[in-house]
């Protein structure tokens, strides 16, 4: 069975509740219940932290042994030159996604440092992007 690891990083723990006219109503536990439904083959775990050196310890802990990353690393994609040496460290393939178009937002936001380390990026396709990352994993 194949296994794909979603991390998200800071505030992503408020989906549902949060800015819901940038990130809708629907919080991500119940998305994901949806994509392991939608992906009964795949086992889909997922990890959320508000700390970078978690979810850098959470690269460094299934880059070598998962077949997928999807990550959000929410703000920090912004700014984290550490998150992106540890995407750059592992071997598992990561997709970077972000629910919002990061381009469409304010301009500190064009810049991912996380990106170029990423087997690609989705980014404005709401929570939709996490399943169209898990199709590209598929399809790899």
């Amino acid at each position: 069975m194949m296994k794909i690891q979603i991390i998200n990083g800071p505030n992503l723990n408020l989906l549902g509740l949060r800015e819901p006219g940038i990130y809708g109503s629907l919080s991500f536990e119940e998305y994901l219940k949806e994509l392991r439904e939608i992906y009964s083959i795949v086992e889909i775990d997922y990890y959320q932290s508000n700390v970078e050196g978690e979810l850098i310890n959470k690269l460094h802990e299934v880059g070598f042994t998962y077949d997928g990353i999807i990550i959000n690393a929410g703000g920090y994609t912004h700014t984290s030159v550490a998150i992106a040496d540890a995407i750059a460290g592992i071997k598992t393939p990561v997709v970077e996604v972000h629910i919002s178009n990061i381009y469409a937002r304010e301009e500190f936001r064009h810049v991912s440092l996380t990106g170029k380390n990423c087997k690609g990026v989705l980014t404005g396709f709401g929570m939709d992007g996490y399943r169209l990352a898990i199709e590209s994993l598929l399809h790899a």
